[in-house]
């Protein structure tokens, strides 16, 4: 049980080191902690279920720690990069996004313990989820290294951008999570190259596939939408009792 407890720490050390780098102005080396952060995060929980050391203790030391990750360090990465150009608005974005971060989680951790759910809906997150609530926040970080101004303007555009990331993860929005997606066989080569030439892109140009990895997921949320429709009218249907003649 140590081992993914361990990595559940060391993230929220790479958490907090990037909140001191955004600090010290060094916001690239920020924004990567941030992200090896959430990496690890990412992996903690299923490091526990493969080497079967789950536990009541390792769950919520990951609560705690999305709660840092994804919901603090981002909002204050964020606020000492551009949004207290924004003056009040700015602070108040990111007071908002780190709050709207803790409830997504709380209520995570809520539904997740629910057994009245039906089996299809597990497939789809209800709201934005965190991780992805901070790689999309940190979106005007992306740009402005591309070279967007830092301008009061750009400031007040990116607060609101934030409350809208916040308003997504505490939304009733349902978002396709993948769980249930099964590879075909005769794509797995394909699928492992597309994976590496993904990481590639993300080393060598690491703010272009960001902003674009960041778009792309606000693209692909009205689709979650339909699909999630669709899949409600299927299940209703399929629930109705037979026609009696």
């Amino acid at each position: 049980m140590v081992f993914p407890n361990l990595v559940t720490v060391l993230a929220i050390c790479a958490g907090l080191s990037g909140i001191r780098f955004g600090f010290e102005g060094r916001f690239e080396s920020a924004v990567v902690m941030v992200l090896i952060a959430a990496f690890l995060d990412g992996i903690d929980g299923r490091l526990a279920r493969l080497l079967k050391a789950t536990s009541k203790f390792g769950a919520q030391m990951d609560s705690l720690a999305d709660i840092v990750n994804f919901g603090v360090a981002p909002a204050l990465v964020l606020y000492a990069f551009l949004l207290d150009r924004a003056g009040s608005p700015g602070w108040i974005a990111a007071l908002l996004f780190a709050i709207a971060c803790g409830m997504r989680l709380a209520r995570f951790n809520v539904l997740d313990q629910a057994d009245d759910q039906p089996t299809w809906q597990s497939e789809y997150f209800v709201g934005v989820p965190a991780p992805a609530g901070a790689l999309l926040v940190m979106l005007p970080l992306y740009l402005s290294f591309l070279g967007l101004p830092q301008t009061k303007e750009v400031a007040l555009a990116a607060a609101a951008f934030t409350v809208l990331v916040a308003f997504l993860l505490v939304s009733r929005l349902p978002v396709y999570s993948g769980k249930s997606l099964k590879l075909p066989g005769d794509r797995v080569l394909l699928i492992i190259l597309a994976v590496v030439l993904y990481f590639l892109l993300l080393a060598s140009y690491p703010w272009y596939t960001l902003s674009a990895s960041a778009l792309a997921y606000l693209v692909f949320l009205p689709f979650s939408m339909r699909a999630y429709a669709r899949r409600a009218k299927q299940e209703g249907e399929a629930a109705l009792p037979p026609d009696v003649e």
